[in-house]
């Protein structure tokens, strides 16, 4: 069985769906229906654009949902998934390649969460960090105990695979959780250049904010199984769907536990959709039985 699955934010490059664009009329035609949709020509930034043009919140998550969605609409016949799945926001581009969200619903979207996610990094400065060669319970132990300290809240955030997670939350406390972890015999605990506890209870602003959005947009019954990073599992649902991306912004990713469900419901080739091969590295260390490509 088929799963084709699609990156979140920070697998952008500058030259992104260029090709497409200058090859594919249909891929050139919705590129230009995002540049009319978010008011202002966002491919011009992901053709020719800098990477700090890039890393702008505006551009970032819209420019990899645009690639990652655009490039699976262009595969014609060859894009017959069995089941979809997404790290973070790579969901929402799942959820439109199988058909739940329309196209132009899905890049508002986007952007809507682009903007609620930015305004409430900066009410609540954050950040994260990647824990490797730990086990997850006892990351999970360690944040529990730094968090009930009272200098802040730290949370798993990513469990992006065997020996890989990533923490979220106010700095002080990450900083701390940090020290705790690599005195428990952490490869590495290190800080990411990132501007937010995203997946951290620091997010309950945006998620206030996109749930809004999210309930006001029609979700249609996709066409086929979507697993969702708030439980790993299934679901087919329009209204399950719904409530689990709202909470999938203060919520953990669970991508271990996801690709490991799919694996178990018969998924034997994982195609990685967009900008990219960060998803294929870590299914290919969740299971080394399955085989891994891109497009």
């Amino acid at each position: 069985m088929k799963a084709f699955v699609f990156p979140g934010q920070g697998a952008q490059f500058t030259g992104m769906g260029k090709e497409l664009y200058e090859t594919n009329e249909t891929a050139k035609a919705l590129f230009e229906k995002a540049n009319e949709i978010l008011g202002f020509r966002i491919t011009d930034i992901m053709f020719e654009g800098t990477a700090d043009e890039l890393k702008q919140t505006k551009v970032t998550q819209p420019a990899v949902f645009l690639h990652s969605v655009i490039s699976a609409l262009c595969m014609g016949e060859a894009f017959q998934p069995d089941m979809v799945g997404g790290h973070s926001l790579g969901e929402f581009s799942a959820l439109v390649a199988a058909g739940a969200l329309q196209f132009e619903d899905g890049l508002r979207l986007v952007h809507a969460r682009a903007m609620a996610m930015q305004k409430a990094c900066e009410a609540a400065p954050g950040t994260m960090a990647a824990v490797l060669a730990l086990p997850d319970e006892t990351i999970e132990k360690i944040c529990a105990e730094v968090s009930a300290e009272g200098q802040g809240v730290v949370v798993p955030a990513n469990y992006n695979c065997p020996g890989q997670l990533v923490i979220s939350g106010n700095v002080e406390a990450v900083n701390r959780a940090c020290e705790q972890l690599k005195a428990a015999g952490a490869k590495r605990a290190l800080p990411l250049p990132v501007g937010g506890a995203f997946h951290s209870p620091l997010m309950q602003p945006a998620k206030d904010e996109l749930q809004k959005a999210i309930e006001a947009t029609t979700f249609s019954t996709p066409r086929c199984p979507i697993y969702q990073n708030v439980d790993g599992k299934a679901h087919t649902d329009a209204a399950e769907i719904k409530v689990n991306l709202i909470a999938q912004l203060t919520a953990s990713v669970r991508w271990t536990q996801e690709v490991q469900q799919m694996i178990a419901a018969g998924a034997t080739e994982f195609t990685e959709c967009g900008p990219g091969k960060a998803l294929q590295g870590m299914i290919a260390k969740i299971n080394r039985d399955v085989t891994v490509q891109g497009i």
